[in-house]
Formats: C-alpha cells, sequence, structure tokens
C-alpha cells in the first residue's frame, strides 16, 4: 500500500505547552478554554458549524515518536494492547476530541474542553451529534474500575520519548 498524506487545516491553540500535567481526555478538561485557527484557504467549510454545540477535533499527535504494542496506560498499572488504549504513541499518532463550540468568529473556533497540546496541527472536524452514536449495553473494557478517575487524571510524561 502507498503512503497516506494528510495536510493540516489548522491549528489547536490550548493553555498546555507540554503534555506532562495536561488532562487524559476532555472529560478532565472540563471548561478548559482554547481555539483552533483555520487556515484561510477553508473558511468556506466552516459554514454552518456554529449550529452545533460540540465538534469532533481529528489531528496529528505531533509530539509523538515511536510506539510499543503494549503500555501501561494513565489509568492503570498493568500493560494493555495498545489498541485498547488512547495513548498517543501510536502507528498513526492521531488523536480525537470532543470539545464544546462556543462561537465561530471568522476562521478561529472558540472552545472548551479541550486536552490537546498547544500548536497541535488539526486534520479535520466533524460534528458531534450524540444520537449517531450506538445505544444499549455499552462496555469500556479494562477501564471499568477506573471510569471515575478520568477527571482527576493528568498527563505524567509516560508517553513523551
Amino acid at each position: 500500500m502507498d503512503k497516506i498524506c494528510y495536510e493540516p487545516i489548522g491549528i489547536i491553540h490550548s493553555p498546555f505547552d507540554k503534555p506532562q500535567g495536561m488532562p487524559i481526555q476532555s472529560l478532565g478538561a472540563k471548561n478548559v478554554s482554547g481555539s483552533v485557527e483555520i487556515f484561510p484557504q477553508y473558511a468556506e467549510a466552516l459554514k454552518d458549524l456554529e449550529g452545533f454545540s460540540h465538534i469532533v477535533l481529528i489531528y496529528y499527535f505531533h509530539l509523538s515518536n515511536g510506539y510499543d504494542l503494549q503500555v501501561v496506560p494513565f489509568l492503570d498499572d498493568v500493560p494493555r494492547g495498545l489498541f485498547s488504549t488512547r495513548a498517543p504513541r501510536r502507528p498513526n499518532p492521531i488523536g480525537l476530541s470532543i470539545v464544546q463550540l462556543n462561537r465561530v468568529q471568522g476562521t478561529t473556533l472558540f472552545i472548551s474542553d479541550i486536552d490537546a497540546v498547544d500548536k497541535t496541527p488539526l486534520l479535520d472536524i466533524k460534528p458531534y451529534i450524540p444520537s449517531l452514536n450506538p445505544k444499549g449495553k455499552i462496555r469500556v473494557g479494562w477501564l471499568e474500575r477506573n471510569w471515575g478517575r478520568f477527571s482527576q487524571k493528568h498527563a505524567d510524561g509516560r508517553f513523551v520519548s
């Protein structure tokens, strides 16, 4: 298969200048404000976005180097398969965050609940539509026993190389 290449469509701005100490998921970043700077050539694509309360940001973990197939995730002390975690060091270092969209002003999106490092390259935006997500019994695997700790846990540097 040929290599797949992406070009950023913008830059995420947040109060976090490094991964250590930042929230590990947007649930732990409640009310943390940030912004997304969309490059001018994509301005027209922002039409109608302001009608959504939340958006999904898909981005490149630009500070991530290498990966391990098993990792000890932030909320556990047992090695887990990489694909059963949201660890940032991955074969394709792509991240996602569901954030609240507060307003759109020109090519700047003002957001809250952001859990990305400042100057993270943005690859795509999608509207968050809860009714399109799975319903019924949801399983969260090994996270079940630590579910309530998401909002208190912050990155400790274990995935920085």
